[in-house]
């Protein structure tokens, strides 16, 4: 059993390094020419199964690859897999966020959570259970599931060694690939960030947000 989980391309937002949480922004150019790519480079992997945040960045980025890598599968919503609610705070850069802003990238698990939103706690009971819940199935398949930043690093902090190095060193990029495959065993990640595209193309977010 292998499973794919990768960021959406880049939106409009994205680039003003806006906070869209569950703000509903499709991809922009740029984030459709990534994910094409994305999908031409991995046209010798084979999925059975795809799952997606119903937002439209990741719906449209997993369509994208499906289609690019000739895989022609139905998408699947399942919204544990959302982005995080940043509650008063969506929509605005993280300069405008002040401390809690600062505090979210820099020491996530101490931090409290985003008025009338969420915490990383939150989001990583959710994305926990949505893994931990495929896993059990170990049957065989391969699967594509298409989230977001924040969900992404919480959905796999449990299998990490240091589950407080919740970042990693910076936010995922976009259409950036976490691998986990089970074997009847442990699940094991084998990939982290892993780009099927120039490497040059890469933009580190995380260090326009500290």
């Amino acid at each position: 059993m292998k499973i794919y989980i990768v960021r959406h391309g880049e939106t409009a937002l994205n680039a003003k390094s806006v906070m869209q949480g569950r703000l509903d922004e499709p991809l922009n150019e740029s984030g459709r020419e990534l994910a094409v790519i994305t999908g031409q480079n991995m046209k010798n992997v084979r999925f059975d199964v795809c799952i997606s945040s119903p937002l439209k960045r990741a719906e449209e980025t997993a369509k994208i690859i499906l289609k690019e890598s000739g895989n022609d599968i139905p998408v699947i919503f399942d919204d544990r897999i959302t982005e995080i609610d940043f509650g008063e705070l969506e929509g605005k850069r993280l300069s405008e966020m002040g401390e809690q802003g600062y505090l979210f990238y820099s020491d996530p698990l101490k931090f409290d959570g985003f008025p009338h939103g969420e915490n990383v706690y939150d989001v990583r009971k959710r994305t926990g259970e949505f893994l931990e819940e495929l896993i059990s199935k170990n049957d065989g398949k391969t699967y594509l599931v298409s989230t977001h930043g924040c969900a992404m690093r919480a959905m796999v902090n449990g299998l990490f060694d240091d589950p407080s190095d919740f970042w990693r060193g910076h936010a995922p990029y976009n259409c950036s690939f976490t691998i986990i495959e089970c074997d009847g065993g442990a699940p094991r990640i084998t990939a982290l960030d892993r780009v099927f595209y120039d490497k040059e193309l890469i933009v580190d977010r995380f260090k326009t947000f500290t």
